[in-house]
């Protein structure tokens, strides 16, 4: 009799245990199938960096959807990692409040925010790309969505660690934040006015040796009544002397005002031409 209750005893105490460890074997279980998941987040480019550049740069409560109606043109290969053209058209969303252009791979992911104002909410510029990389184009719509559009560059990097022109040859300090530009009418190829405008700027990174972030942080461009027709606010991986095309519905009345500074608080002050 001893000898059998001992035997239940130590049958009941295996049972315990085994019941005292199975929730936390589900648990595992669980957590290792949520590894096995998608890591990307529904991203069509699948790129694993998406969750936490969703985190970093949007709210937490925030609605962002991907959406092929936003155009991204972009190169196949980005031939000049330093200057990268690229152009979006968010249009087909209608009124859009502000756009946001991220690149995942960049050492620094933010490249710059626009809010159209009385601009089409689309843009040409040209960007530094440290490697092969995504390139986001996110639209907050009136509904408060963000709407992204994407597209993947192929590069052999280094854009974003690199001294500039206008720094290897030191001539960038006789020539800072001067502009050009010129007003576009409608043609027979663009139904919309154009605006292009060039800053000469080094738009320093901060990522090569001894060579602190130095860039362009705000431009306002308003027409012959003081109203805004666009505020741009870039981030280091712009390219050096930027160079921006703002598309319009209807010609701006001018004269057409550029006003801005850098973060080292450079003003920028200038006409553009019509």
């Amino acid at each position: 009799m001893k000898c059998l209750s001992a035997f239940v005893l130590a049958a009941l105490s295996v049972l315990l245990v085994n019941a005292m460890a199975a929730p936390a074997a589900q648990a595992a279980s669980a957590e290792f199938g949520a590894v096995q998941g998608d890591l990307t987040g529904g991203d069509p480019l699948g790129s694993m960096q998406w969750p936490d550049m969703k985190a970093q740069f949007f709210d937490a409560k925030a609605t962002t959807v991907f959406d092929s109606r936003i155009k991204v043109t972009v190169p196949l290969f980005a031939e000049d990692a330093m200057n990268v053209p690229v152009s979006f058209d968010a249009s087909a969303l209608g009124k859009v409040k502000k756009i946001v252009v991220l690149v995942d791979r960049n050492p620094i992911r933010k490249v710059l925010e626009f809010i159209p104002e009385r601009a089409k909410p689309a843009l040409n510029f040209r960007f530094k790309l440290e490697q092969a990389s995504p390139i986001r184009v996110a639209a907050l719509t009136d509904a408060n969505v963000w709407h992204v559009g994407y597209a993947f560059i192929e590069a052999s990097g280094g854009g974003c660690t690199v001294p500039g022109a206008t720094r290897a040859d030191g001539s960038w300090p006789k020539t800072l934040n001067r502009v050009a530009g010129k007003v576009f009418d409608a043609n027979s190829l663009r139904q919309d006015a154009r605006l292009r405008v060039q800053v000469s700027h080094p738009m320093d990174t901060g990522l090569v040796a001894g060579v602190p972030a130095f860039y362009i942080e705000e431009m306002v461009l308003r027409d012959g009544k003081q109203q805004v027709l666009a505020r741009l606010y870039p981030f280091e991986p712009v390219s050096e002397n930027p160079l921006f095309s703002f598309d319009f519905d209807q010609k701006p009345m001018g004269p057409i005002s550029l006003l801005g500074r850098d973060n080292n608080g450079n003003l920028i002050d200038a006409k553009v031409g019509q």
